[in-house]
């Protein structure tokens, strides 16, 4: 495993370049302002009179339409939704430089080949461990959220050298880049959030609170105890692992941990584990996914509703908002 760190970076790799970046969400003003920040020259490619392209040039950056923001570009980092990048690519491609550089933030489109670079760009991948306002905040601070990097082609032969640079650029050196590819990075990350991060953690939490409740348990109980307090044992986890959160909680809970959790995660959802995997790897979901958009997200945004008209939302909207603190930490 090789781990990347500011010594590692050549300075001279994209030393005076023009970077654009497409795209002003989470992850595309946090690279935007660090990089500016870092003293590269940045311009940001959007629609002109929306929304984001005010906000950027609120914050001091030059903002340009997609297909002019490109041009002479040595950078090009295409941080729009997944989906919309394939026709952005599109609208772009024929202005970039020879030899420039296509960076991506999810390597979803190009492993999955809804975007073919054209073979003299150099293809890379600059992945954040974290989302862009963690990118952003930690930066300020001097810290950095750990990135990985990838190369998919290397025409110029200094593909890597510039992706580092750009990590560097963004606070990514601080943390460490770790070294990937552009299948495992996609692999991995959709499978954390199905089976871990969002839906994994998501239905345990839903399903724990109408345990509760069926039960006869009072609904704001059951919405501290399954949902409220995850961040506090998430948070152990996250700053010292499984070793950290046996230190801090009880022996009752550790106890209740060891011996129930297996009863709730069995080898049947690890088999289930397994086949989402597949799935993922297959490009199956992918398919799946790219359909949904192209015929109007109906059961998307069915499924999307359901979720957020769950009693648990209610609960939740009336306990936090005595808890107006939980709003400003964001």
């Amino acid at each position: 495993m090789r781990i990347y760190s500011a010594k590692d970076v050549d300075a001279k790799a994209l030393k005076g370049a023009t970077i654009a970046i497409l795209g002003y969400g989470s992850q595309g003003r946090a690279h935007a302002l660090n990089l500016k920040d870092s003293g590269y020259h940045v311009v940001v490619g959007l629609r002109r009179g929306g929304d984001s392209w005010a906000k950027a040039k609120k914050d001091g950056l030059r903002v340009a339409e997609p297909a002019e923001a490109v041009k002479g570009a040595a950078l090009v980092a295409l941080l729009t939704p997944d989906l919309s990048q394939p026709g952005v690519y599109a609208e772009i491609k024929g202005n970039l430089a020879k030899g420039a550089t296509l960076l991506f933030a999810h390597g979803f489109n190009v492993h999955f080949r809804q975007i073919k670079p054209r073979k003299d760009l150099d293809v890379v991948l600059i992945a954040p461990k974290g989302p862009g306002d963690l990118v952003r905040r930690q930066y300020q601070q001097g810290r950095g959220v750990p990135c990985l990097v990838a190369v998919a082609q290397n025409a110029t032969g200094k593909a890597k050298a510039k992706a580092l640079a750009y990590a560097h650029g963004i606070g990514g050196t601080r943390g460490g880049v770790l070294e990937t590819t552009f299948e495992e990075e996609t692999v991995t990350d959709l499978f954390g959030e199905q089976v871990v991060l969002c839906g994994g953690a998501t239905e345990l939490v839903v399903k724990g609170f109408e345990t509760l409740v069926e039960a006869g348990y009072k609904p704001e109980a059951a919405y501290y105890e399954c949902l409220h307090e995850l961040k506090l044992i998430v948070d152990l986890l996250h700053e010292g692992g499984l070793a950290k959160m046996h230190q801090f909680i009880s022996e009752t809970a550790k106890y209740g941990d060891l011996t129930r959790g297996p009863r709730i995660v069995t080898r049947s959802t690890k088999a289930e584990m397994k086949k989402i995997l597949k799935e993922i790897q297959s490009g199956k979901f992918a398919r799946q996914w790219i359909r949904e958009n192209k015929t109007g997200k109906k059961k998307y945004q069915k499924l999307l509703n359901q979720d957020l008209k769950h009693p648990i939302e209610k609960v939740g909207r009336a306990l936090r908002a005595r808890m107006p603190w939980l709003e400003q930490g964001r």
